[in-house]
């Protein structure tokens, strides 16, 4: 099985730049062990299974408030299969047969 999540989450009450924040999000998406893909308006990583995915979402949010955050925005959107693995890369490279 493969299941995608795309997530964005960010403060919205610490001023402009965001990065140093996401990057505190980002830490703990690497820390899973799980495949991803940072993009610049969201990061998207792959599991075999929703739960592991949506168990990491708490813990962002943690990351975000001991930073002392006291506003987050956060979007997420799944994408399940059930019969394929490895999308992250073979979607990409799918499309890109097709140019």
């Amino acid at each position: 099985m493969s299941v995608l999540m795309e997530i964005a989450m960010f403060p919205t009450d610490v001023g402009e730049s965001k990065s140093r924040y996401v990057a505190e999000v980002l830490k703990v998406i690497q820390n899973s062990g799980l495949e991803y893909q940072l993009t610049p308006m969201a990061t998207i990583v792959e599991a075999e299974d929703i739960k592991e995915l949506t168990d990491l979402i708490p813990k962002m949010y943690k990351a975000l408030e001991e930073m002392g955050v006291g506003r987050v925005y956060s979007v997420v959107k799944f994408d399940i299969r059930p019969s394929k693995e490895g999308r992250l890369k073979q979607k990409v490279e799918s499309l890109k047969r097709h140019l």
